[in-house]
């Protein structure tokens, strides 16, 4: 999907994919190496999906094209994975599992980052980067300190439920809570592609909206 004219190039583009090599790799990968193995499969599944966010997100943002935050947020995530190992985290209980969970989580944010493009235009990416922002630090305030957030709270957030997603892989549990999310991934993938596609038509809003809040609530139902 090309979202923008080839020669509508987003502002300060050095930042721009600054920004999305920041949140998408170097960040993700230094919690890794920081946590080591010592950290638990949330933890792990939590910052594989903040670098599937970083990558998605704002490089289909600053490019305009949603094939590239789709392939850039697979290319985050199995190096983060590769990443994990090394450091030392336990094996993948069901890698078949973690492939359709990293697949559909990286075409839920590349969505978020091409409805972005369309509606912020040149400065898309910068709502990306405060979208991507504001979802990682409530994750990370959510594994340093698990009761100090509201469940729903957390259910209202794409972030949260791609972190879902991988746990189950990490711990052989795919149905269930890790199944709702990918449920919930899936389809706002579906319903942002369809407001970006729409786009600059407001009425596809309401259905985005509407299909989060349900999706949410299927996510909290399970938790």
């Amino acid at each position: 999907m090309q979202v923008l004219s080839p020669l509508q190039r987003p502002v300060w583009p050095r930042l721009a994919w600054s920004s999305a090599a920041l949140a998408g790799v170097v960040a993700p990968a230094g919690a890794l190496l920081l946590l080591g193995a010592d950290a638990a499969a949330g933890a792990g599944a939590a910052i594989l999906a903040v670098g599937l966010m970083g990558a998605g997100i704002i490089a289909a943002a600053a490019a305009a094209r949603f094939w590239l935050g789709v392939v850039l947020a697979l290319l985050s995530g199995a190096g983060l994975l590769m990443l994990a190992q090394a450091v030392g985290m336990p094996p993948l209980q069901d890698p078949l599992w973690f492939a359709l969970a990293i697949a559909t989580a990286s075409l839920s944010f590349a969505a978020r980052g091409a409805l972005f493009a369309r509606s912020g235009e040149a400065r898309g990416w910068l709502i990306a980067v405060f979208v991507v922002a504001g979802e990682a630090a409530i994750l990370a305030t959510a594994a340093a300190r698990p009761e100090a957030l509201p469940e729903w709270l957390l259910a209202l957030l794409p972030a949260q439920w791609a972190s879902m997603a991988i746990a189950g892989a990490w711990t052989g549990m795919g149905a269930g809570l890790a199944g709702a999310a990918l449920v919930a991934l899936a389809g706002t993938a579906a319903a942002t592609l369809l407001v970006a596609r729409l786009w600059p038509r407001r009425w596809p809003y309401l259905v985005m909206f509407t299909a989060w809040l349900a999706l949410s609530a299927l996510v909290y139902e399970q938790m």
